[in-house]
């Protein structure tokens, strides 16, 4: 329980400040913890990085489920509505994964963790959708929408649903 309120509390602090603002000292405060129990739960800084990662996707697929009404293009619309909210509520300067792999290019445990959450994200498309052979084509529209919001916002959201009823209307 308690390294699970560690991970939140380090994601609030890395969406918020990036990857390379806040020191181990700043995150050990924000987690209202001591420096042995943030190195007792995460023992390095992309150790850290990768549980508020974590913590985050799971947050975020919850999410994008709740109230989903059901699958098809139905469940598809109110994905893509709800990652509009996500996208102004959580996260106005992009997507805090690849914010991450961009602070570490040559990080592979931070790569891994990226490269999961995105297989997830793509495979959760293609199901919700009832088009698995679309998953890459919805995906691609999803962080579109999440590359894209930081500098055009919800015409980026507007866009990738009227691509996702063109599509899916013509397969």
């Amino acid at each position: 329980m308690l390294k699970e309120q560690i991970a939140s509390s380090l994601e609030r602090e890395f969406s918020e400040f990036g990857f390379a603002e806040p020191s181990v000292a700043q995150l050990k405060v924000a987690c209202g913890v001591s420096l042995r129990t943030l190195y007792k739960h995460y023992p390095s800084k992309e150790e850290m990085i990768v549980g508020a990662l974590q913590h985050r996707h799971q947050r975020y697929l919850a999410f994008l489920l709740a109230d989903v009404p059901e699958t098809g293009i139905h469940s598809l619309k109110h994905i893509f509505t709800k990652l509009g909210v996500w996208m102004k509520e959580y996260a106005p300067h992009g997507c805090m994964s690849m914010n991450a792999l961009a602070a570490f290019p040559e990080n592979d445990f931070i790569y891994q963790a990226v490269k999961s959450h995105k297989k997830d994200v793509q495979r959760f498309l293609g199901e919700q959708s009832v088009r698995p052979d679309l998953s890459t084509q919805l995906f691609l529209l999803h962080e579109g929408v999440s590359s894209a919001w930081p500098v055009i916002g919800e015409q980026a959201l507007d866009a990738a649903q009227h691509t996702i009823i063109k599509l899916l209307s013509e397969n």
